[in-house]
């Protein structure tokens, strides 16, 4: 009799890792339906991207596993890399590529909502125009913003991209983009990925370089940003321009 009872709690405890046999309305796919998006855990709509779990886990477990890797923080979620997220069970590479997917989805409609004509009249507006570039990056990269007479963004370029510890500007390369597209003035930018905010020497000596060759040529240097995903740098606030 014990041993029915035994076999019975289990084949419940096995149910219940099976989603199909949750109420429609705690279903996330069903749930999307029935009460909106918005209804949705974060856990919820990666299960929905995931599809399905492993013998033990039904794919919400999956889903609060990995965001309890990453406490619980999307923007710490959208760093991993497709081999980072195979590491936890029931995540393949076609789960994890459909992951890696949804998130860049997501970088990238935020960028799409930056106005087509963008005027920079502050360091935030720097910071927040190329935000969709640069957060979540584990490597350096460099990038400069071309600006009309009315400081209006004209284009965005990528320079260089690196490792962790730094990436290469060439002053000549610079120059010539500015120039073939007539711009009035530019703007440096470059991520640190540590976080730190502290312009190193090397920052600070190109950073006059440039200064000093964008006189030379008209084409004032108007700051030079050092990114970070929760704070910058700016020279032109610190009066280094």
């Amino acid at each position: 009799m014990e041993e029915q009872v035994l076999v019975s709690e289990v084949s419940a405890y096995q149910a219940s890792l099976n989603i199909k046999t949750w109420a429609e309305e705690d279903r996330p796919r069903e749930k999307l339906l029935l009460k909106g998006k918005a209804a949705l855990s974060d856990a919820e709509l990666i299960a929905i991207l995931i599809g399905s779990g492993t013998p033990k886990l039904t794919a919400v477990d999956v889903a609060k596993l990995i965001l309890a890797a990453v406490g619980n923080d999307l923007n710490e979620l959208a760093k991993l890399s497709v081999k980072d997220l195979m590491k936890h069970k029931g995540i393949g590479e076609a789960k994890a590529i459909t992951i890696v997917s949804a998130l860049e989805l997501g970088r990238r409609r935020k960028e799409a909502t930056v106005a087509a004509k963008t005027r920079i009249t502050c360091s935030t507006d720097i910071y927040n125009y190329i935000k969709p570039q640069l957060l979540d990056l584990q490597h350096e990269e460099f990038w400069i913003i071309l600006l009309n007479r009315a400081n209006v963004v004209m284009k965005k370029e990528s320079i260089s991209s690196g490792g962790v510890a730094g990436t290469v500007a060439d002053p000549k390369i610079i120059f010539k983009k500015a120039l073939e597209q007539l711009a009035s003035s530019i703007i440096l930018v470059h991520n640190h990925p540590s976080g730190n905010i502290k312009p190193s020497a090397a920052d600070i000596a190109l950073t006059k370089k440039m200064k000093e060759a964008g006189q030379f040529l008209d084409l004032p240097v108007l700051d030079h940003i050092i990114f970070t995903d929760n704070d910058y740098y700016s020279f032109a606030d610190e009066g280094l321009l």
